[in-house]
């Protein structure tokens, strides 16, 4: 079994025909879904389709590109929002300086609001960083100065010392059909090296299709594509793989009790 521990099933592309989705998915041997969420609006929406669903978990955050629009989302109603049974992860949350779509400091300061709902709820929160490193260890080390929490770095792109510290600090790491590019020798490298009780992986769809089917709509069935490389990369049996990002997962997010 596989699990996607990162999609946007209610994203375009994919709510169209999210059961077509979900069936052709489960077909390729996925046997979990986390649903992200990006900002509040969407809460409910995720929410629901975990409900109606039992193999779908959600998660409940709002993404660094949202951040202006959240500045005033309090701590009381991200907390409140995960005590659906099938809320078992805070975010997407994090850094993104690519884009700007958000103030940093705004952005920071929501990021700092989701690890203190992780650290008191024990959900796991989902990180989002590009073009950030520096700020996003930062952070991570003071946070984690105030106490522990769990947390993983999804669709992994960042450089291999940003790697080696995030995994040093006890975090996970998630990689996305991005491995499978041509011109990502250093996260293949990266890749190679993450310790296999600290590995997931993801579609993050419906962007960023793996070989062979880039160009189409990222679907969770694709995750099969993305495993299969990466064991390849590991020089590992596909099963073996997807029984350990499998643990990996339930152990990470314990609340799904897979």
């Amino acid at each position: 079994m596989l699990v996607d521990s990162h999609c946007h099933l209610e994203y375009k592309g994919l709510v169209e025909d999210q059961a077509g989705v979900l069936s052709r998915a489960r077909e390729a041997g996925v046997g979990a879904f986390l649903n992200i969420s990006t900002r509040q609006s969407e809460w409910e929406q995720v929410v629901a389709t975990a409900n109606r669903e039992p193999d779908v978990f959600a998660s409940v955050g709002i993404h660094p590109h949202e951040a202006d629009k959240h500045a005033d989302l309090g701590r009381a109603v991200l907390l409140a929002a995960t005590e659906n049974p099938k809320v078992i992860g805070i975010g997407e949350t994090g850094l993104d300086y690519y884009y700007e779509h958000s103030d940093r400091q705004t952005q920071a300061s929501l990021f700092r609001m989701h690890i203190d709902v992780a650290r008191e709820t024990g959900l796991p929160v989902i990180i989002h960083t590009r073009d950030a490193e520096q700020d996003t260890l930062e952070i991570l080390e003071d946070e984690l100065g105030k106490g522990a929490f769990p947390a993983l770095i999804h669709c992994f792109t960042a450089s291999s010392e940003f790697g080696r510290k995030v995994l040093e600090m006890g975090l996970t790491i998630s990689l996305s059909g991005i491995v499978t590019f041509k011109n990502a020798k250093d996260l293949q490298a990266t890749a190679r090296e993450v310790p296999e009780d600290r590995l997931l992986v993801e579609t993050d769809s419906p962007f960023l299709a793996p070989v062979p089917n880039r160009g189409k709509v990222c679907e969770p069935a694709f995750v099969a594509d993305t495993a299969r490389f990466v064991a390849e990369l590991r020089e590992t049996e596909l099963d073996r793989l997807a029984e350990q990002t499998t643990a990996n997962f339930a152990r990470l997010f314990s609340k799904a009790a897979l």
